[in-house]
């Protein structure tokens, strides 16, 4: 699943005033879209493990690659080759 973040979004002028960055929680956001797109709603969840690696800026185009099954998927958000965020999501 492709997506961006625009420049207008309204998390974006306090994360951070000057240099806005994507805030993690917008990306952990698109990764459960992308598990509910295909395995429809998830109920209460947990994220044992999530790795922030570099910031992704508005308009930049990302993509979540997704391994696994129900009750446990991982994930990578990626930047072209390069690795933004990955973890794990848990029923």
């Amino acid at each position: 699943m492709q997506f961006s973040i625009p420049s207008g979004h309204p998390s974006l002028p306090g994360h951070f005033p000057g240099r806005p960055i994507v805030p993690g929680v917008l990306l952990l956001e698109r990764v459960l879209e992308a598990i509910e797109a295909t395995h429809g709603p998830l109920g209460a969840l947990r994220l044992p493990q999530v790795k922030f690696a570099q910031p992704l800026l508005p308009g930049e185009q990302a993509r979540i690659e997704l391994a696994g099954d129900a009750p446990r998927w991982r994930f990578r958000v990626c930047r072209g080759d390069a690795l933004l965020a990955s973890g794990e999501v848990c029923l």
